[in-house]
């Protein structure tokens, strides 16, 4: 897929006020810090559209972006940021799990973990969450460029049989870095593909 424009439409509270608009939409979810802003800017060939921060958790609202006038990105804020107050995660969760569960427009959710982690607990027990609910997801290694080759071929083994423990066969994968590009032609043609079905 070419991207031809890509453009800021709008910031929402909740799912409720989102958009009307009848089209296909992405959404990127993870953890605070890791690496959400600069991979959404890479996927869409863009130095600043989204956001990024040297502060993890800036993002506290839905945001939406058009592409090719034809389908939506959304970034989501992320969740399991400690420094929020407990009330600030309760309302972000409910805010998350609301556009998830009912956003009929969202084809694919892209759940974004940092390759030089192991596996963490929020992490599964998220995606357990989507598993649960039969919400379409993929996995979304980042930050691939700070691991050698081997060192990160062994580190995405691990944390895939790790899921394996819990789930009968995995999500669609990608293996992402914002800095040299990878993952970027992967992640734009699934979507590309994504974009044939019918919506809903």
């Amino acid at each position: 897929m070419i991207i031809n424009s890509a453009r800021f439409l709008v910031s929402s509270p909740n799912e409720k006020k989102c958009p009307t608009d009848v089209m296909h939409e992405y959404a990127f979810i993870g953890r605070s810090n890791v690496g959400k802003s600069s991979l959404i800017n890479m996927l869409l060939g863009r130095k600043d559209l989204a956001k990024t921060s040297a502060t993890p958790g800036k993002t506290m609202l839905i945001n939406h972006f058009i592409v090719n006038d034809e389908w939506a990105l959304v970034d989501l804020p992320g969740y399991g940021y400690a420094a929020r107050s407990k009330a600030d995660r309760a309302k972000l969760e409910v805010m998350i799990k609301d556009y998830i569960l009912n956003r009929k427009q969202m084809t694919n959710l892209f759940v974004l973990v940092d390759s030089r982690h192991k596996p963490q607990r929020i992490d599964m027990e998220f995606m357990e969450w989507l598993g649960e609910n039969g919400v379409p997801f993929s996995l979304v290694f980042t930050k691939m460029d700070k691991l050698t080759s081997t060192a990160a071929k062994r580190a995405t083994a691990v944390y895939l049989e790790s899921l394996l423990e819990q789930w009968e066969e995995l999500p669609p994968v990608f293996r992402t870095s914002s800095e040299d590009k990878r993952g970027r032609d992967a992640i734009l043609d699934y979507i590309e593909e994504m974009n044939k079905l019918p919506l809903g």
